[in-house]
């Protein structure tokens, strides 16, 4: 596939090492924000935003939708992935191209040349919303990296280790900042602690995140 950033003419993002196998890409969504945004609109009028439940009961503060082939879910039965939406009973909706090319050219920037994403979970959070630490561990094949895009209010992204009580390193991102990680640091817990109240120009008062796996 084309690179997006040389097939537009727009500079190369700025990379930030935060483990081995895991990089930050700096403003590397910001080029193709309209699209991405336009098509997270047609995607969310398909699929409204959630707020899911945990295993446990818990009301996720984080509202979630889903877009490509599988889309991830939670319930009192457990964490998983789906083909269906579960409110609708139907498909989730289609991964636009816009998505889908930039997942797979930052992958290739971050040194995972042979990504694919198969599934897109999207997450907003307002206002006080967060997510604690966690491991992404419901995929089949944990040799696919996942893919975690900005945009939005600003956030702190916290990533640990393969413990949960390992150190825990933090980053700011902002809106079209794009993080990778896979390999050796696939599992590697990560959280976003409370989004601060605030009203971002393009997005308004949230924090959108698009999160790409291989899935299935």
């Amino acid at each position: 596939m084309l690179d997006l950033f040389e097939m537009l003419g727009t500079p190369e993002p700025s990379t930030e090492i935060m483990a081995d196998g895991a990089v930050l890409l700096r403003g590397a969504a910001l080029p193709f924000e309209a699209d991405l945004l336009s098509a997270l609109t047609e995607i969310t009028e398909q699929a409204p935003f959630r707020h899911m439940v945990t295993p446990g009961g818990f009301v996720m503060s984080v509202a979630m939708t889903n877009c490509g082939t599988a889309g991830w879910v939670t319930d009192r039965t457990g964490y998983r992935y789906d083909r269906n939406d579960p409110r609708s009973g139907r498909p989730w909706p289609v991964m636009p191209d816009c998505f889908f090319a930039l997942a797979v050219t930052t992958a290739a920037r971050a040194g995972y040349p042979d990504f694919r994403p198969d599934a897109c979970l999207i997450n907003r959070y307002e206002p006080g919303a967060r997510l604690s630490l966690h491991q992404d561990r419901n995929e089949r094949d944990f040799a696919n990296p996942i893919v975690s895009v900005s945009l939005g209010l600003p956030a702190t992204f916290q990533f640990g280790g393969l413990e949960r009580t390992d150190p825990v390193r933090r980053y700011a991102l902002r809106h079209g900042d794009v993080a990778v990680w896979g390999g050796p640091s696939r599992l590697f817990y990560h959280g976003v602690p409370e989004l601060r109240d605030g009203v971002h120009g393009t997005v308004g008062r949230m924090r959108l995140n698009l999160t790409f796996r291989g899935a299935l």
